[in-house]
């Protein structure tokens, strides 16, 4: 039995001007997921353009922070699926939603793809919201705790499916293959959709008691608090427009000031330890000469971090100051004590 969500939608006339099918909390949720994804988004910008010293933004804590950022966006549509078609599937609104997520979807496909060859993104946050608000609208007025049971499966489906077709490019969208596409936004259905089915059943259960609360009944009236619904309401816009905008500004911060001299400092180091393991090294001696080696490029202004190409002299040098740094540890691990 569906719970029915009249008693928490404000109709067209009410005294708030809301929407029928908006909470302002609800609103003000989605713009603080939004705040967070530009934050994140600022910090993979800062390190994709060498301003720091890494790329923060793909260490273990950025990958989790990304997650729960995509996460709350996913819990968020499921609940906003209940809000709009709580009472009944609404096609025109439905549909023009659709076609607006789904038309972002292509315009960040087309866009990546002209940006980022080798790593666009084909199925992304806005590929997964889309395929997601279609799949979830079948779950909407079935018993809560079949909406529960379908989410907790397919979150669980990435580590219970194994199947050697499900690696073929065509179903990467799905995320069931053990093979992980090179793209710089991966959002795929399974594991992910199942967060707009447990928005589903949050929707459900709690949208009426939170109608209830203080909280529910909230109305901005202060600046930050209409900002904040403001950006709520158009999250597409924001998200659409928010990278050309960071990236823009911080090109130009970087010619300003040029790159991290220690930029890409831990990547060469690992390269370095994974060739010199490779051509018969010592795996602790290779971890060491690595460190040495790339401070000495350092103190000459040899290290590249922009990828530029070594002069004839200049590799010569790089080359001797890596044979040095090598030569003397492997000298000393294997002098007689």
């Amino acid at each position: 039995m569906s719970v029915d969500v009249a008693p928490i939608l404000r109709p067209l006339d009410s005294p708030a001007g809301a929407r029928w099918d908006r909470l302002p909390v609800i609103d003000a949720a989605r713009a603080a997921a939004l705040i967070a994804m530009a934050s994140y988004h600022t910090l993979w910008d800062v390190g994709y353009l060498r301003l720091t010293a890494e790329n923060y933004a793909v260490t273990p804590a950025g990958r989790l922070a990304a997650e729960m950022i995509a996460g709350s966006f996913l819990v968020l549509v499921g609940v906003g699926l209940v809000l709009m078609n709580g009472r009944g599937i609404r096609p025109r609104p439905t549909l023009l939603r659709l076609a607006r997520i789904g038309g972002g979807a292509l315009l960040v496909t087309l866009g990546t793809w002209l940006a980022f060859p080798d790593a666009y993104v084909f199925f992304g946050i806005l590929h997964c919201i889309a395929v997601s608000s279609v799949l979830g609208l079948a779950f909407l007025f079935l018993p809560v705790p079949v909406t529960a049971l379908a989410a907790a499966l397919v979150l669980a489906a990435p580590h219970l499916v194994h199947a050697a077709f499900l690696d073929a490019p065509e179903l990467f969208f799905l995320g069931l293959g053990a093979a992980m596409p090179r793209t710089n936004d991966y959002v795929p259905l399974f594991p992910w959709f199942g967060l707009v089915l447990a928005g589903i059943v949050l929707g459900r259960i709690g949208l009426p008691r939170l109608a209830g609360s203080r909280i529910g009944a909230w109305i901005p009236h202060s600046a930050p608090g209409r900002g904040l619904t403001f950006l709520g309401r158009h999250s597409l816009t924001f998200y659409l427009i928010h990278q050309l905008v960071l990236l823009a500004l911080l090109t130009g911060l970087v010619t300003v000031t040029g790159p991290n001299p220690r930029a890409g400092l831990r990547a060469f180091r690992a390269d370095y330890v994974t060739i010199c393991t490779r051509t018969g090294g010592e795996p602790p001696l290779c971890r060491i000469a690595a460190r040495c080696t790339s401070d000495a490029l350092l103190r000459e202004d040899l290290f590249r971090e922009d990828g530029r190409p070594f002069s004839p002299l200049e590799r010569l040098r790089a080359q001797a100051l890596s044979q040095g740094c090598y030569a003397s540890l492997e000298n000393a691990a294997h002098a007689p004590r």
